[in-house]
């Protein structure tokens, strides 16, 4: 097989079509743990943003100078990794084992599939691109 075919053939096989994006939305004072782990693991990279929002946990109440008050949306951290398919479970058991209390407001995992990436810097694209 010529090298350009083989090229191909690797792009189709390991292309974008097999990368999920895992976004985690966890409790901001868990994040060295599940960056340790993953980073264990063999994970390269990630994105953390600040977020707020609120599930079952709901909101709040706090007091402030002698007043209550209810925080509606509470502070979570999301964590967005995008891995091949293969690496999919394996994230998602480091990221639970590390961000898990047992507690309401642990926080959710979405996957979702990756459309296309596109390093700016280079224009390198898909699995390149990571």
């Amino acid at each position: 097989m010529s090298r350009r075919l083989s090229n191909i053939t690797k792009v189709v096989v390991l292309g974008v079509r097999n990368l999920k994006k895992v976004e985690a939305i966890i409790r901001p004072f868990k994040l060295d743990e599940v960056k340790i782990a993953l980073v264990n693991a063999g994970i390269v990279g990630m994105t953390v943003s600040e977020v707020r929002g609120f599930g079952r946990q709901k909101g709040m109440t706090e007091r402030y100078r002698g007043s209550e008050y209810t925080v509606e949306f509470l502070q979570k951290l999301k964590v967005e990794i995008v891995v091949e398919n293969d690496q999919v479970d394996m994230v998602v058991d480091k990221i639970i084992a590390a961000s898990r209390t047992g507690e309401i407001g642990d926080g959710k995992i979405f996957i979702s599939p990756v459309e296309q990436i596109i390093r700016i810097r280079t224009g390198e694209k898909n699995l390149e691109a990571i």
